[in-house]
């Protein structure tokens, strides 16, 4: 006979708890397929329940397919395989914990403290008492029209690239507007990327069954004769401030891409512009979309990087022709960012708010890296180490004047509770001088820790 402890419940109705303990036996053998049940009342009988109750638990298994119901028979176990119990999952405290860094130079997340959470808290309780239920509404595919011009009257003003509002697209997230330019280009198509480059862009083309391969750069950006050898169809680039490297793409490769570009039909370039924001020296450089006639340029950016990192909206801006044909085609997506976010932003935009904060954060990020610098020179590292790069946004190159591996580098750092990222890291081909360059994160790591981190650096060196 069926014997359980119904008392052991806790909130869960009688019946539910019936059924759970029936289906753990039939799952774990305990109750062999074909085996017979008890009568309903006389199981109820048994544990002292209503045949309510029984009934309900039995019908409950006959629905999920543990239990076959026979006319005038009863009730017995539906053949299936036995399955095993799944070892049980470890609690939090025995859960291996993430290690603590006490100097981690691989993030460059804007820091928490700079977001105007009075600002967005303010504009956010005036959208909803405006909005009202027009936020409850479907967005539009591509983002809401404020959002979307408000993004256009920046990149005018900051960019220097006059957007069509009907051309952009908003997305929750870069990953996802690559998904669906992949989408909309064709998996057929031969992508090429930079080497170094940030590795989700590879992993997302490799995920999507999309051919890729990399090309290599110099201090002009990616190298003119690795395309054309590639037989690349499509070419996604940073040329304003490339990652990891910080190089800047020299007007006369621009030139060239964009004549190579418009060489052949279904030619195109993806022109990633993530953290184009953060220049700290000289007017900032015009996106190639601005000075492309061909209609070849598809421009990205993202508010990840001078927002948050959870700030999941980033938009691309489609040549004019390009844009019908995606109308067309990816129209039938759903948006992805709710309407909320959107028109927040887009007063954010508006209001200026987006502009002084990004003011903000440039002084400080600009008085933080001269500090951090400064750090390096004073602590001898200096003198077994160069800067490159400075001017790269929220990072810059470290290159070291040592014989360890950077595996063996990293490792040992590691051990006193430092995290590194080498230039390496970055590379599908790792060339020598890739080889014992520190990217040196800066605008998340905390100041007081940076001596301690460069004694030890300069000690394993």
């Amino acid at each position: 006979m069926l014997t359980y402890d119904l008392s052991e419940r806790g909130t869960l109705p009688l019946y539910e708890y019936l059924a759970r303990q029936i289906r753990e036996d039939i799952l774990t053998g305990v109750l062999p397929a074909q085996s017979r049940l008890p009568s309903r009342r006389t199981l109820a009988q048994h544990l002292g329940v209503s045949m309510v109750t029984v009934d309900a638990a039995y019908a409950q298994l006959v629905d999920e397919g543990y239990l076959l119901a026979a006319a005038r028979r009863g009730y017995f176990v539906a053949a299936s395989k036995r399955i095993a119990c799944a070892p049980s999952t470890p609690s939090a405290q025995s859960a291996p914990s993430a290690p603590q860094w006490r100097v981690d130079l691989t993030s460059n997340h804007p820091a928490q403290s700079s977001f105007p959470f009075s600002t967005w808290a303010r504009l956010t309780r005036a959208v909803i008492s405006q909005r009202g239920e027009q936020l409850l509404q479907p967005v539009p595919f591509n983002g809401v029209p404020e959002l979307r011009a408000a993004i256009a009257a920046h990149l005018r003003r900051f960019r220097g690239l006059d957007a069509d509002p009907d051309c952009i697209v908003v997305g929750a997230g870069t990953e996802y507007l690559y998904h669906l330019l992949i989408q909309f280009l064709g998996r057929d198509k031969r992508y090429a990327v930079e080497d170094p480059c940030y590795g989700k862009i590879a992993q997302i083309y490799r995920m999507n069954g999309a051919p890729f391969c990399y090309l290599e750069m110099d201090e002009q950006g990616v190298k003119m004769d690795d395309i054309a050898q590639s037989h690349a169809e499509v070419v996604h680039t940073s040329p304003s401030h490339h990652f990891p490297t910080g190089v800047v793409t020299s007007l006369a490769r621009r030139q060239q891409l964009l004549a190579w570009a418009a060489a052949a039909p279904g030619r195109c370039i993806l022109e990633d512009d993530y953290d184009s924001e953060f220049r700290f020296t000289g007017k900032p450089i015009r996106p190639l979309q601005s000075l492309d006639g061909a209609g070849r340029v598809i421009y990205l950016n993202t508010f990840s990087k001078t927002i948050s990192p959870s700030f999941r909206i980033s938009y691309l801006v489609l040549p004019r022709q390009m844009a019908r044909e995606f109308q067309q085609r990816m129209a039938f997506y759903s948006g992805t960012v709710p309407a909320l976010e959107q028109y927040v932003l887009a007063r954010f935009l508006d209001d200026g708010y987006f502009e002084r904060h990004i003011g903000r954060m440039k002084r400080a990020y600009r008085l933080k890296r001269d500090g951090m610098i400064a750090a390096i020179e004073d602590s001898g590292l200096g003198a077994r180490a160069k800067i490159l790069e400075p001017d790269a946004g929220l990072h810059f190159l470290l290159k070291l004047n040592t014989t360890l591996p950077d595996a063996q580098l990293r490792r040992l750092a590691a051990a006193d509770g430092i995290r590194l990222a080498f230039l390496s890291d970055y590379c599908h081909r790792p060339t020598p001088q890739s080889e014992h360059c520190i990217l040196f994160n800066y605008s998340g790591v905390d100041s007081t820790m940076l001596p301690y981190a460069l004694a030890r650096i300069r000690a394993l060196i």
